[in-house]
Protein backbone atom coordinates (compact mmCIF):
# COMPACT_ATOMS: atom_id res chain seq x y z
CA UNK A 1 0.00 0.00 0.00
CA UNK A 2 1.23 3.56 0.47
CA UNK A 3 4.77 4.11 2.17
CA UNK A 4 5.51 7.83 2.10
CA UNK A 5 2.99 10.03 1.50
CA UNK A 6 3.93 14.29 0.68
CA UNK A 7 1.18 16.43 3.04
CA UNK A 8 2.08 19.87 1.22
CA UNK A 9 1.32 22.74 3.94
CA UNK A 10 0.88 26.39 3.48
CA UNK A 11 0.74 27.87 6.42
CA UNK A 12 -2.98 27.94 7.01
CA UNK A 13 -5.44 26.30 9.19
CA UNK A 14 -7.39 25.17 5.71
CA UNK A 15 -4.51 23.46 4.56
CA UNK A 16 -3.53 22.18 8.22
CA UNK A 17 -7.61 20.52 8.25
CA UNK A 18 -5.33 17.28 6.40
CA UNK A 19 -3.03 16.57 8.91
CA UNK A 20 -5.90 14.39 11.59
CA UNK A 21 -6.80 12.27 8.92
CA UNK A 22 -3.32 11.74 7.54
CA UNK A 23 -2.38 10.71 11.32
CA UNK A 24 -5.32 8.66 11.59
CA UNK A 25 -3.59 6.64 8.41
CA UNK A 26 -0.22 6.99 9.04
CA UNK A 27 0.13 4.54 11.72
CA UNK A 28 -1.76 1.53 10.82
CA UNK A 29 -0.13 1.98 7.21
CA UNK A 30 3.36 2.61 8.87
CA UNK A 31 3.46 5.48 6.73
CA UNK A 32 6.24 7.95 6.36
CA UNK A 33 5.07 11.49 6.16
CA UNK A 34 6.84 14.31 4.79
CA UNK A 35 5.67 17.49 5.66
CA UNK A 36 6.43 20.11 2.78
CA UNK A 37 6.06 24.24 2.74
CA UNK A 38 7.07 25.46 -0.38
CA UNK A 39 8.23 29.45 -0.46
CA UNK A 40 7.08 31.44 -3.33
CA UNK A 41 10.07 33.17 -5.07
CA UNK A 42 9.83 37.09 -3.75
CA UNK A 43 8.55 39.29 -6.07
CA UNK A 44 11.57 42.10 -5.87
CA UNK A 45 13.28 42.57 -8.60
CA UNK A 46 17.20 41.50 -8.04
CA UNK A 47 19.17 44.71 -8.21
CA UNK A 48 22.81 44.81 -7.07
CA UNK A 49 21.61 46.94 -3.92
CA UNK A 50 18.81 44.58 -3.75
CA UNK A 51 20.72 41.28 -3.53
CA UNK A 52 21.77 41.35 0.22
CA UNK A 53 17.77 41.81 0.83
CA UNK A 54 16.48 39.30 -0.98
CA UNK A 55 19.15 36.80 0.07
CA UNK A 56 18.23 38.11 3.63
CA UNK A 57 14.20 37.49 3.24
CA UNK A 58 14.94 34.12 1.21
CA UNK A 59 16.71 32.59 4.79
CA UNK A 60 14.22 34.38 6.70
CA UNK A 61 11.00 32.75 4.42
CA UNK A 62 13.09 29.50 4.68
CA UNK A 63 14.04 29.79 8.58
CA UNK A 64 10.15 30.93 9.00
CA UNK A 65 8.94 28.28 7.10
CA UNK A 66 11.01 25.18 9.47
CA UNK A 67 10.01 26.54 12.23
CA UNK A 68 6.25 26.30 10.85
CA UNK A 69 6.94 22.41 10.31
CA UNK A 70 9.05 21.65 13.65
CA UNK A 71 6.19 21.45 16.12
CA UNK A 72 3.89 19.77 13.41
CA UNK A 73 6.61 17.27 13.01
CA UNK A 74 6.90 16.63 16.70
CA UNK A 75 2.80 16.37 17.35
CA UNK A 76 3.34 13.34 14.75
CA UNK A 77 5.95 11.80 15.73
CA UNK A 78 3.75 12.12 19.53
CA UNK A 79 1.25 9.99 17.24
CA UNK A 80 3.81 7.92 16.59
CA UNK A 81 3.94 9.00 13.15
CA UNK A 82 7.84 8.74 11.16
CA UNK A 83 7.86 12.24 9.82
CA UNK A 84 10.49 14.34 7.43
CA UNK A 85 9.84 18.24 7.05
CA UNK A 86 11.32 19.60 4.30
CA UNK A 87 11.14 23.13 2.63
CA UNK A 88 11.42 24.12 -1.02
CA UNK A 89 11.29 27.27 -2.64
CA UNK A 90 9.77 27.68 -6.15
CA UNK A 91 5.68 27.73 -7.62
CA UNK A 92 3.79 25.62 -5.32
CA UNK A 93 2.64 22.87 -7.32
CA UNK A 94 5.73 22.05 -9.56
CA UNK A 95 7.85 21.96 -5.96
CA UNK A 96 5.46 19.37 -4.45
CA UNK A 97 5.07 17.20 -7.63
CA UNK A 98 9.00 17.62 -7.67
CA UNK A 99 9.52 16.85 -4.30
CA UNK A 100 7.35 13.78 -4.53
CA UNK A 101 9.18 12.36 -7.41
CA UNK A 102 13.06 13.55 -4.99
CA UNK A 103 11.50 11.18 -1.93
CA UNK A 104 10.12 8.40 -3.65
CA UNK A 105 6.56 9.44 -2.20
CA UNK A 106 3.43 7.13 -3.46
CA UNK A 107 0.67 9.38 -2.27
CA UNK A 108 0.19 13.17 -2.05
CA UNK A 109 -2.07 14.42 0.29
CA UNK A 110 -3.53 17.86 0.57
CA UNK A 111 -6.54 20.12 1.02
CA UNK A 112 -8.26 21.66 -1.94
CA UNK A 113 -10.99 24.42 -1.41
CA UNK A 114 -12.78 23.33 -3.95
CA UNK A 115 -13.72 26.07 -6.11
CA UNK A 116 -15.11 25.61 -9.34
CA UNK A 117 -15.86 27.74 -12.27
CA UNK A 118 -15.40 31.34 -11.84
CA UNK A 119 -13.31 30.91 -8.66
CA UNK A 120 -10.96 27.85 -10.01
CA UNK A 121 -10.26 30.29 -12.48
CA UNK A 122 -9.83 33.64 -11.16
CA UNK A 123 -7.38 32.01 -8.16
CA UNK A 124 -5.90 29.18 -9.81
CA UNK A 125 -5.79 25.40 -8.12
CA UNK A 126 -2.53 24.43 -6.92
CA UNK A 127 -4.32 21.39 -6.30
CA UNK A 128 -5.79 20.93 -9.55
CA UNK A 129 -2.08 21.45 -10.83
CA UNK A 130 -0.91 18.59 -8.95
CA UNK A 131 -3.61 16.35 -9.73
CA UNK A 132 -3.22 16.93 -13.26
CA UNK A 133 0.08 16.56 -13.47
CA UNK A 134 0.83 13.66 -10.76
CA UNK A 135 2.03 10.50 -11.74
CA UNK A 136 0.94 9.05 -8.16
CA UNK A 137 -2.18 9.58 -6.37
CA UNK A 138 -3.59 12.35 -4.84
CA UNK A 139 -5.70 12.37 -2.09
CA UNK A 140 -7.84 15.56 -1.74
CA UNK A 141 -9.74 16.76 1.40
CA UNK A 142 -12.28 19.15 1.14
CA UNK A 143 -13.01 20.47 5.11
CA UNK A 144 -16.28 21.69 5.48
CA UNK A 145 -17.21 25.54 5.62
CA UNK A 146 -17.20 26.98 9.19
CA UNK A 147 -21.22 27.26 8.63
CA UNK A 148 -21.72 23.89 7.21
CA UNK A 149 -23.58 21.23 8.72
CA UNK A 150 -20.97 18.41 9.94
CA UNK A 151 -20.70 15.40 8.08
CA UNK A 152 -19.61 12.58 10.35
CA UNK A 153 -19.79 12.12 14.25
CA UNK A 154 -16.31 13.21 14.81
CA UNK A 155 -16.70 16.97 13.92
CA UNK A 156 -14.82 16.62 10.97
CA UNK A 157 -16.11 16.11 7.64
CA UNK A 158 -14.38 14.96 4.95
CA UNK A 159 -14.76 14.15 1.18
CA UNK A 160 -11.76 12.20 -0.22
CA UNK A 161 -10.95 11.65 -4.54
CA UNK A 162 -7.80 10.25 -5.87
CA UNK A 163 -6.85 10.86 -9.10
CA UNK A 164 -3.76 9.30 -10.82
Amino acid sequence: MYKRAIVPLDGSLFAESVLPFVREIAGPLDMEVVLLRVVEPSPMPVFSEAQKTLTRERETRREDAEEYLAPIAVDLREHGVRVDARVRRGSAAHEILADAREVGADLIAMCTHGRGGVGRVVFGSVAEAVVRASGIPVLLLKPPQPDAPELSGHGQASHTSTAE
